[in-house]
Formats: C-alpha cells, structure tokens, sequence
C-alpha cells in the first residue's frame, strides 16, 4: 500500500514521494517536476492530475493510492509551485498551459493517450490544454473549478508570510476552513502540513484568472468528452453549483456533471473516497477503462 492513515504526515509524504518515479521537463527559465505512480502501459491510458493555486501535487495524497492501482498517475508541480520553475512570463493561463502540455508530450511521447483531470487553478489550465490538445487527450475532469464567467463570493484569507508559531497555526486552519473544507472538523495534521509546505513554495500568483471566463472560453474548443465536478459547499461555487453546470453547458451541452454532498473546495481530500470512485466511475463508464 502507498498509504496509511496512521503515519505522521512527514513520514507519509515522504514515503509517497520515494514510491514514485520523478522525471523533469523544462520550463520556463528551469525545469518542471513531474511525479509518476503505479503501472505503465496496459488497458488504462495514464490520469494526468493537476493541483491547485499555491499548491503541488501534494494536493493528491489522498488520491494517488486509490487512483494508481489500475492506471498509471502523473502528477506534476506546476509552473512556478513547489519544485517547478517560474514559467515564462504570461498575461494569460494559455502560455502557461502550453509550457504543462509540452511537458507532458516529452514525458508520455508523441500521440499517447491520456486522461487529464485538473482542481481549481489545475482545472484552469487543464481546460487551456485540452483547447490545444488534439485526439491524445482522452478525457477532460475540472474539479472545483472557477473562470466560467460567473461572479464567486469573496474569501478572505489571512496572510501567512510574517506570522510564525502557533499564529501561522491558526492562520493556516482559518483559511483552510475558509477556501478549501466544508467541515473544519476535517482540518488534520497532515491537511496542515501540506498547506504549510505548499506556502513555503508557492511563487506563481493565479488568482487574477479566477474571475475571468477564461476556462469556459478555452473548454468550448475542447475535443474530448468534458465532466466537470463539485463538492456540495466549495466555496467558489456555492450556493450556485448548478449555475456553473449551465454555464459549462452553453458551450459543451454533453459534459457530465457531479456533486459530492458535504464537501468543499479541496474535495478530493476532504471526501477522498466519493471523490475517487466517482473519478474512476466516470472514466469506466465512459470509456470501460
């Protein structure tokens, strides 16, 4: 097993970490840090997960265990996040998601099919790549995702950066019960040791994109089937989930749907079983695999 819920959680990051296979593609001025997990090649077309804002692939912990054991999962830190580079400078979510997809075609070759399921600013540049991708993207998942030209409720978040101690302690919990949970109850410590370490190393800003219509622009060329998913409360979309499936459907009428009840905006860690068989339940019945 890749996963236990009874380590401490350095010690599970840790092991997870060293479980996979790490390959880096250039990026920007440096290089982008891809991780790959469980089996290459059969039936089952690798499960390209992309992260969060101000995150890495840590946003998947609870995921890739589940995820990995019939397919192969790629997940990378994206420009600028975590252990990747800063990408070249851009005024839109598209170069960005050019410099990701290039990355992506030298790790997996020329024409490999592939599915890709991108959280929030990962859904963002997930919807940019699935405009410019042709017939080897398979699928396209967005997960809480914003940027589909409708308004979102303002969440005010505590800097962090100047704080330490106890104070960076509850900073972290304030705005992980603020964005990313429906139930604070759900805060742990390994949830706070992700959040501390994706803060430490987050340098690209993207929340500027957020209120734009900017995935749904892109999303309307996308030439695969599209699905598009929610926890029940996710702070970005509700109390109007339902208003961002219209919106998605306006321009891709087929897109499958779907709400975890209770969840929040970090849902595949909040809800991490419904969220997994959900994903997996969507991509088999699909495609059958």
């Amino acid at each position: 097993m890749l996963e236990s819920g009874t380590e401490p959680p350095e010690v599970m990051l840790a092991r997870l970490d060293r479980a996979a296979e790490r390959q880096e593609t250039p990026c920007g001025e440096g290089s982008m840090v891809w991780r790959r997990w469980g089996p290459a090649g059969g039936p089952h077309p690798p499960l390209v997960l992309l992260h969060g804002g101000s995150g890495s692939w840590r946003h998947w912990i609870r995921n890739i265990a589940a995820l990995s054991v019939r397919r192969q999962v790629i997940c990378p830190d994206l420009p600028g996040l975590g252990e990747s580079a800063m990408p070249h400078p851009a005024e839109t979510p598209a170069p960005v998601a050019a410099e990701v997809q290039a990355g992506l075609t030298a790790l997996l070759g020329e024409g490999t099919r592939y599915d890709l399921c991108g959280f929030s600013f990962g859904a963002l540049l997930s919807g940019h790549i699935a405009a410019q991708a042709g017939p080897e993207l398979r699928s396209l998942t967005l997960v809480g995702a914003g940027a589909l030209g409708l308004p979102r409720q303002v969440t005010e978040l505590v800097k962090v950066r100047t704080v330490e101690g106890e104070a960076r302690i509850a900073a972290h919990r304030h705005n992980l019960a603020s964005l990313m949970f429906a139930d604070p109850a759900g805060i742990d410590e390994l949830a706070l040791a992700i959040q501390e370490w994706n803060t430490q190393h987050a340098r690209f800003r993207s929340r500027g994109f957020a209120s734009s219509s900017s995935l749904k622009d892109a999303v309307a060329k996308a030439r695969c089937p599209v699905a598009l998913l929610y926890g029940e409360r996710d702070a970005i979309a509700w109390p109007e989930v339902e208003k961002r499936f219209v919106a998605l459907r306006e321009v891709q009428p087929e897109a499958w749907t779907g709400v975890i009840p209770g969840a929040g905006h970090w849902v595949a860690y909040e809800a991490a079983t419904a969220f997994n068989a959900m994903l997996d339940e969507m991509l088999l019945r699909r495609f059958g695999t």
